[in-house]
């Protein structure tokens, strides 16, 4: 299992998250599907964070769709646990960037999952954009 990553990328959020019995399998363990879904979760928390929102991003005719993503788990999240799900952007390209992740147990000593979405930046057609200066400029200097 690693450790919390001393080098995430900044600024960061840390979304803290009880784990609800509908996250939950029969043996009251998250279903692994739902790990994407806090990542989302995160994002927004770190979108909003840096004083934007998607309404905002997108009335700006700038669309950030997920074009890959990856969880690795390394110890379950079970029914009533509080982690956090720690987010940050860790590479920036000419027209998309990647989000990173960590999702830790409450006291955040140990790593229960890592991963990573990739946006591209896209028009209201799906037309592939730069990403904008002020996009970044909002994302990197908080």
């Amino acid at each position: 299992m690693p450790k919390i990553s001393q080098s995430f990328p900044q600024p960061e959020v840390w979304h803290k998250h009880r784990v609800f019995y509908g996250e939950t399998d029969a043996m009251k363990v998250v279903y692994y599907a739902n790990y994407l879904t806090w990542f989302e979760i995160a994002r927004n928390s770190y979108i909003h964070k840096q004083g934007l929102s998607y309404i905002e991003i997108e009335s700006r005719g700038v669309f950030l769709p997920v074009r890959e993503a990856h969880c690795r788990y390394y110890k379950p999240a079970r029914f009533d646990d509080i982690i956090y799900i720690r987010a940050g952007i860790g590479e920036w390209k000419r027209a998309s960037f990647k989000f990173i992740y960590e999702i830790t147990n409450e006291s955040k000593t140990k790593v229960i999952a890592t991963g990573y979405t990739i946006h591209p930046c896209v028009n209201a057609t799906g037309k592939p954009i730069a990403v904008p200066d002020w996009l970044k400029q909002a994302c990197i200097c908080k």
